[in-house]
């Protein structure tokens, strides 16, 4: 999640009449407006493009936060603005583009997977925002909305590029869609890059391997976006996994 501006005073006249910063909340309003899109296009049977429409929100939304620090914009009204959005964005768009490419064949069944992952996201962004300022900011608890977006919109987007059609892997769907959204709500840890800083310097070989990414990703956008939303889908898991082995390991040391 991101944050956008402060109240500001519009007019002498009226001290207590406020205003918002337009940039960040242009650049959120955007976001959302490429989740509604995406609805759209995924009632209309575009689906490539639904996805793409999600992923231009994913752009935004990473911009407006960082735009909104930058400029010294934040607060808590960009800040519950830009939740409505990722709620729209994350969670109901890659829900019913699962849905409507791959779901509906499936009866009920279909339509309470999409409702899972539409909850997990929910309250995974509800309980981001109570828990700004008390966990370490290094760290996403829980897969972050808009990864968990990015694994669907990948998925049907790189299968589409295939030549595959919803109806034949609504199996796989009907497991990897409401697993996303439990991955959303689990205690899991993830890296959130958010210690990175756009005014720190960084050594020449990391701008190189940026431009050797962007080459990649324009070779074959859906595969390799794909390839990188289930590596930092995997890597919290991965990563606990790690942590509970070094915690055994020094169990059986301190007992021996």
């Amino acid at each position: 999640m991101t944050d956008s501006e402060n109240p500001i005073d519009t007019h002498p006249e009226h001290p207590h009449r406020r205003g918002v910063y337009l940039i960040p909340n242009l650049l959120t309003t955007s976001a959302l407006f490429s989740g509604f899109f995406s609805i759209i296009s995924s009632m209309n049977g575009d689906y490539s493009k639904a996805c793409i429409a999600i992923f231009v929100a994913q752009l935004l939304d990473g911009a407006d936060g960082r735009v909104a620090r930058m400029t010294h914009t934040q607060s808590e009204f960009g800040a519950q603005y830009d939740s409505m959005s990722d709620i729209i964005a994350f969670g109901l768009a890659p829900a019913i583009l699962a849905f409507q490419w791959s779901l509906t064949g499936m009866d009920k069944a279909g339509w309470v997977a999409a409702f899972i992952f539409v909850a997990g996201a929910a309250l995974r962004l509800a309980r981001f925002n109570v828990q700004i300022g008390k966990v370490d900011k290094k760290y996403f608890v829980g897969l972050a909305s808009p990864a968990g977006a990015a694994v669907i919109w990948a998925t049907i987007w790189s299968m589409e590029e295939f030549g595959i059609q919803g109806a034949q892997v609504s199996w796989l769907m009907l497991l990897l869609v409401p697993l996303i959204g439990i991955m959303m709500v689990s205690p899991v840890r993830y890296f959130s890059f958010k210690d990175v800083s756009a005014q720190r310097r960084i050594p020449f070989f990391a701008l190189l391997a940026i431009v050797l990414v962007l080459a990649l990703i324009a070779l074959d956008p859906p595969r390799v976006l794909l390839g990188f939303a289930l590596v930092y889908a995997l890597h919290g898991p991965f990563m606990e996994l790690g942590r509970l082995s070094k915690r055994k390991k020094k169990e059986t040391s301190d007992a021996s």
